[in-house]
């Protein structure tokens, strides 16, 4: 169904896969090809077929990966050359 409707991102996803459950895929299909073109975005299609979809949320706890830590240690060092600041100066954030 990726190919008829825009899907951007995970929420978009579930969103679809919802939409899926709630009509079907014909009803997706018929509703997508209104909008001769280019794609539409979901949530035309969810408007065109009169549902409203649910608001999906995001994990509250993400873990940080392995590389995610190195790649942002990477950066650190680097704004750290950048400004003359020794490494160990810079404050860092975590979002918990």
């Amino acid at each position: 169904m990726e190919h008829l409707v825009r899907v951007q991102n995970e929420r978009d996803r579930r969103t679809l896969a919802w939409l899926r459950e709630q009509v079907g895929d014909a009803a997706i299909a018929a509703a997508a090809q209104r909008y001769s073109g280019s794609k539409p975005y979901l949530s035309v299609v969810c408007r065109t077929l009169g549902v409203k979809a649910p608001q999906f949320s995001a994990p509250r706890h993400i873990t940080p990966s392995a590389v995610a830590e190195q790649s942002l240690a990477t950066i650190r060092q680097v704004l750290a050359s950048r400004t003359g600041h020794p490494r160990s100066a810079l404050v860092q954030v975590r979002r918990g």
